[in-house]
């Protein structure tokens, strides 16, 4: 069944700080403030366009701390989208909110109007890192919001944003052990990118911050996709959402963008399990003028590939093989590699770090 989600952005509703990181008007390009009264009208709207026969549709509110809003105010937006619910017009609800802003009533607010899904900004789970990005609330507030959410029998969803001020590869690995060990059921990854107008900004003006390169939020990223499907939670999805605004400069002003983030991050993952292959292998050096033959599910090409056959052109310069490609697989995931009469069976739940 097709998906269709019915996109509510409230930026900086609710929000009792500015985050150093947070300029969610760039990001959505919404400077008009919401209203509740528009969004039976925004969900019709959205109606005319989709098949309901066919089509799972959620109405989601994004871009603010939902739950910190005043309670009658996070009622007269859940109300349309509960008579909505209701009425069989749309299948879910969903929102995004603080980790300090989840508590028995709240949860209680949000089941008497069927919300389905709550995720959670958690961001980091270092003190010093949500410290430093003031997010006024601590590692253990996002833990137990966690398992409040959970508990409450909500699908939950966690938020992290590696690459965030004082963060290193010790602290990411904390926060993204401790996010698994939450057992949420799902995770977004998010890698800092320094928009205009943020003390952030400010702070990478100054040199007072170095944004992640490219090449570091994918390694980073990898990782902890790895980690987090290695124990059954999905991450299903991984750098922000293309948009016209993120690619003007005068929005974006430094930092780990990319349009295609996620496809880069998978390619990384098949080179590192490739990689991984011939060197258990270990081809002799006066064998690898003979191809290798590298077999995978043909859906996932692109990825093996790598962004302009950078995989290839990779395992052929540290390797010194030349790699076929065959997408003759039934299962994603996997890889056979084949040389003269050997053959490796590789996947992801092979790799433990990158």
């Amino acid at each position: 069944m097709k998906r269709c989600i019915i996109p509510i952005f409230i930026p900086h509703y609710g929000c009792s700080r500015q985050c150093v990181f947070c300029n969610q008007h760039k990001i959505t390009g919404n400077t008009e403030p919401v209203k509740p009264e528009k969004l039976a009208e925004t969900i019709n709207r959205y109606l005319m366009t989709v098949s309901r026969e066919t089509t799972f549709v959620e109405v989601a509110f994004y871009g603010g701390s939902f739950t910190a809003l005043p309670a009658d105010t996070q009622c007269s937006f859940l109300r349309p989208a509960y008579e909505a619910l209701s009425t069989g017009k749309i299948d879910a609800i969903r929102l995004s909110t603080r980790p300090d802003c989840i508590d028995p009533d709240t949860v209680a607010r949000l089941r008497q109007y069927q919300v389905a899904t709550v995720e959670l900004g958690v961001q980091s789970l270092d003190d010093a890192v949500l410290q430093t990005a003031n997010r006024g609330h601590t590692a253990r507030d996002a833990i137990r919001a966690v398992e409040l959410v959970k508990q409450a029998g909500f699908t939950c969803g966690v938020q992290l944003m590696p690459g965030l001020p004082k963060e290193n590869w010790h602290k990411l690995i904390k926060t993204t052990e401790l996010a698994v060990k939450c057992r949420p059921d799902f995770i977004r990854l998010y890698p800092t990118v320094v928009l205009a107008g943020t003390a952030l900004a400010d702070m990478y003006q100054q040199g007072e911050f170095r944004p992640l390169s490219l090449d570091e939020a994918v390694k980073r990223c990898a990782y902890m996709k790895l980690l987090c499907e290695r124990n059954h939670i999905p991450v299903i999805r991984t750098g922000l959402q293309a948009s016209r605004e993120l690619e003007d400069s005068a929005v974006t002003v430094a930092g780990p963008y990319h349009p295609a983030f996620g496809e880069l991050v998978d390619s990384h993952i098949y080179y590192l399990v490739v990689a991984h292959a011939l060197e258990q292998i270990g081809l002799p050096p006066a064998s690898r003028l003979n191809p290798v033959i590298i077999h995978f599910h043909p859906q996932e090409e692109s990825k093996m590939r790598g962004m302009k056959n950078n995989n290839l052109l990779r395992w052929q310069r540290e390797y010194g093989v030349v790699c076929k490609l065959r997408g003759d697989l039934d299962h994603k995931g996997s890889v056979v590699i084949e040389f003269n009469s050997t053959k490796f069976v590789g996947n992801k739940s092979m790799l433990f770090s990158v």
